[in-house]
């Protein structure tokens, strides 16, 4: 199993205010959202401090046996039920504002990460685990996702919070107001203290937890290949090792963030005795009413506890931000070359392919294909042989543009396929490969892939071709019979045939076939092999081959090696020369026999 290369660590220069510019950059659509959450929030912290104050306005009116006003006490009772309905009603539509502002957030979010993965070069995409992708597009938008909506549930409330109980304890008692404005503000310090540090803690988990995906998702990929050669001892030591490193900066991003809320706790309760104590002699000097030191407790209550909602709220934010940085960076990778403003279609293609003085290096420094030369006519048959790492399957990424040159130019009729879109180019081009790719869906929908368009008699007509029609025939529904991405209990064998008749029906002018029969057994192979004879009739073919007893027929044998050409000729020819190609070839035999 080949092991991607991970992300390169985050630069440290990347500051958390330039993620938030972005986050605050993708909510500008929904600002109307933001604004009614802000005047909702506002309206629910009002009347909610509104009613300690009409408590202690109750309190008054029951100051001791014999001097109840109990007519003024229900009319306060009455007054306290309207605004707990009021400011209920309030809270459930500022949660609905925050909610629709937050999932449509992640919707826009998603969107754009799943189409720039579209259009990112495969160099990325070969370069990067693909369950590494995957948890960024899920895993961290869900966490950012979480932490957002706490964010404008308990963010918006907590500040409108604080400032409110500020101006309602200013208009019961300036002194003690100022004990609670000087202690409060402690809390604050420590939350943003701790969460300063406990921000690369929240992207070192992220990061780990796409390591986890990424194996995961490779495992369960290759599970036959882990079973048959008995990985699975090694496999699974491989995931603890991941399992207990992930625990660990779980464990410690958790603690270092969970310090923030007894600290703030603590810091409260300090407000709150302040008050009590400096409120008890108010009381006693006369210069405070019992009702009175009841709202101003409340008040302390309430002003200390957005403090402590809001370092949580900085906790999960922080955790939040972090995979939110996670999925900016794909979504700011660097996208596939764009197509020249005045790209041209590519029409009437006769299959005239041309590769002038192409070098190209996966690898920068490490050249692959150099100095590389080829003409091909329509209706030619080019076979590629060579040993593993040649150069085989790097010549079709670049005749497909999956890639592009580093230097020289590969021409379709005369067009450098770099002035052509890309979408005409592959359009040119069929392809059958040696790993198979299905989608889930029906068989029908797996074979009319290139062409949605198609009728049922050339389904047909293309399944027979392929020598799979019959066998489709026998499953539970036909070509409705439902499928998953891996084939389900089809064989490796069957899902080959089922790409062979994709590109059976489409009959495209050029075709790529790169060891296309090679999971197909002999006998179908030979059928198989008759039916692309008749395909490829008028058609360039470019054949990629490891077996050399299927391209004997071919107008033109290319031998790599180490990324040049070093033999060309057909098979007669190339035999009587007696080099490279002969020993290859005269190997395979000898292989065969043995």
């Amino acid at each position: 199993m080949a092991e991607k290369k991970l992300d390169k660590k985050p630069d440290k220069k990347k500051s958390q205010s330039d993620t938030l510019r972005k986050v605050f950059r993708c909510l500008g659509k929904y600002r109307i959202f933001v604004v009614f959450s802000i005047l909702l929030a506002a309206v629910s912290v009002a009347l909610t401090l509104y009613i300690p104050k009409l408590t202690g306005y109750a309190v008054d009116h029951i100051v001791g046996p014999g001097q109840v006003d109990l007519p003024g006490a229900l009319k306060v009772m009455l007054q306290i039920g309207v605004c707990t309905l009021v400011t209920a009603l309030a809270q459930w539509l500022m949660n609905v504002c925050n909610n629709k502002m937050t999932y449509q957030v992640v919707q826009d979010i998603r969107n754009e990460a799943f189409r720039k993965i579209e259009i990112l070069p495969l160099r990325y995409i070969d370069g990067h685990p693909y369950g590494e992708v995957v948890s960024r597009v899920i895993a961290d938008v869900d966490q950012f996702a979480d932490g957002l909506l706490m964010g404008f549930t308990q963010l918006f409330t907590g500040i409108a919070t604080i400032i409110g109980t500020f101006g309602f304890m200013l208009s019961v008692n300036v002194k003690i107001t100022f004990v609670v404005v000087l202690i409060t503000p402690v809390s604050f310090f420590v939350a943003n203290f701790i969460a300063k540090r406990t921000f690369t803690m929240f992207r070192q988990q992220s990061e780990i937890r796409g390591e986890q995906t990424g194996l995961i998702d490779e495992m369960i990929g290759s599970q036959k290949v882990v079973q048959t050669f008995g990985m699975g001892e090694k496999v699974t030591e491989e995931f603890d090792r991941v399992n207990e490193k992930l625990g660990k900066a779980y464990l410690r991003a958790t603690f270092f963030s969970s310090i923030t809320n007894p600290a703030t706790r603590f810091v409260n309760s300090l407000v709150y005795t302040g008050v009590g104590i400096t409120g008890a002699f108010a009381v006693v000097n006369g210069s405070l009413t019992v009702g009175q030191l009841s709202s101003f407790l409340s008040y302390a209550n309430q002003y200390t506890k957005p403090f402590n909602e809001i370092s949580g709220v900085v906790t999960e934010f922080q955790n939040a931000v972090a995979c939110a940085q996670r999925i900016f960076d794909l979504i700011e990778e660097e996208p596939q070359k764009p197509e020249a403003p005045d790209a041209v279609e590519l029409k009437d293609v006769r299959g005239n392919v041309k590769v002038q003085d192409v070098s190209f290096s996966y690898v920068p420094g490490q050249r692959l294909i150099r100095d590389f030369n080829l003409e091909v006519k329509p209706g030619q048959r080019i076979a590629i042989v060579g040993p593993t790492g040649c150069g085989k399957t790097t010549l079709i990424n670049l005749l497909m543009r999956f890639y592009d040159v580093d230097a020289g130019s590969i021409k379709v009729e005369g067009i450098d396929i770099r002035d052509l879109t890309r979408r005409s180019l592959r359009a040119g081009y069929g392809m059958v490969l040696q790993d198979t790719w299905l989608k889930t869906g029906t068989i029908r929908d797996n074979i009319t892939m290139g062409r949605p368009d198609a009728t049922e008699e050339e389904v047909i007509a293309a399944a027979k071709a392929s020598h799979i029609h019959s066998f489709i025939r026998r499953l539970p529904k036909g070509y409705d019979t439902w499928i998953t991405e891996d084939g389900g209990g089809l064989s490796q064998g069957q899902k080959q045939l089922l790409c062979i008749a994709r590109v059976m029906l489409c009959r495209p002018p050029m075709l790529i076939l790169d060891e296309a029969t090679s999971s197909i057994d002999t006998r179908t192979e030979l059928k198989i092999q008759a039916a692309f004879a008749e395909l490829m009739e008028g058609r360039t073919t470019f054949i990629v081959a490891h077996r050399l007893s299927t391209i004997r027929e071919a107008d033109v044998i290319l031998v790599m090696k180490d990324g040049q050409i070093i033999e060309q000729g057909d098979h007669e020819s190339l035999l009587a020369k007696g080099g490279f190609y002969k020993h290859l070839y005269e190997s395979q035999w000898s292989q065969a026999a043995g």
